[in-house]
């Protein structure tokens, strides 16, 4: 078994790892999801587990919320366990009036409001993709689970409680669907050390037309986005 400063590992880690950032709902999917579980990781709480899906073997581990703290698992996920596939698993709020509450959001890039590919030093800007076998992969699934499914470009803030609320429109004037908080980060992660990575999205709310998920349509939701991870690996 492999440690670092914050995954110290009792189980093994597989090559495809679900990482919501919430980590009991990292419980929660290995409770309500998968068969033969095992805990990896409790670490500051970040719970991970291992388990098998439809008989593939599947981790899910919660990140915590925003860029630095899904900057460190991510690296360490891939660098010292040598994991594969990183699918984020989350929320976000619309900011498209296409795009409606409980719908799923797919983010095939992600734009940001950060500074965090700073570290790279690279001599431009650099385009922060999804892995596209991942991608073909969940549209494939949300077909076969008849799921409404958006397909762009998301935001990933530093800001949850951003003092200019006008940003969210010039955002939306550039076609992106939804704001989160840590795609971009795991996008360059996965670039960087030749992983695989995909953000999948429930819209928990719509901030363009400020209408929040109830008790039940966020239970749903979220159930149809961990069905719809796990259906695609």
């Amino acid at each position: 078994m492999k440690n670092t400063p914050h995954i110290i590992q009792t189980a093994e880690i597989a090559d495809t790892v679900l990482l919501p950032g919430d980590p009991l709902r990292a419980k929660y999917v290995a409770e309500n999801f998968l068969e033969n579980v095992q805990q990896f990781n409790a670490v500051r709480g970040a719970l991970g587990f291992t388990g098998t899906y439809n008989g593939k073997k599947v981790s899910v581990f919660g990140t915590g919320m925003g860029m630095p703290s899904i900057g460190i698992y991510s690296y360490e996920l891939i660098n010292v366990f040598g994991v594969k596939n990183l699918i984020r698993i989350g929320s976000c709020g619309s900011i498209q009036k296409s795009v409606k509450v409980s719908d799923i959001v797919i983010a095939m890039g992600a734009s940001t409001d950060s500074n965090y590919a700073d570290q790279y030093q690279l001599p431009g800007t650099f385009s922060a993709v999804a892995d596209f076998e991942l991608l073909s992969k969940a549209k494939a699934a949300a077909d076969e689970l008849s799921l409404n499914v958006a397909i762009g470009n998301v935001l990933s803030s530093n800001y949850f409680y951003c003092d200019d609320v006008s940003v969210n429109y010039k955002w939306a004037k550039m076609g992106i669907l939804g704001i989160e908080m840590e795609a971009f980060a795991l996008y360059l992660a996965a670039a960087r050390y030749n992983a695989k990575a995909l953000c999948i999205l429930t819209v928990s709310d719509s901030i363009i037309e400020k209408a929040d998920m109830t008790a039940q349509q966020r239970e749903n939701g979220l159930n149809d986005m961990i069905k719809l991870s796990l259906t695609m690996i």
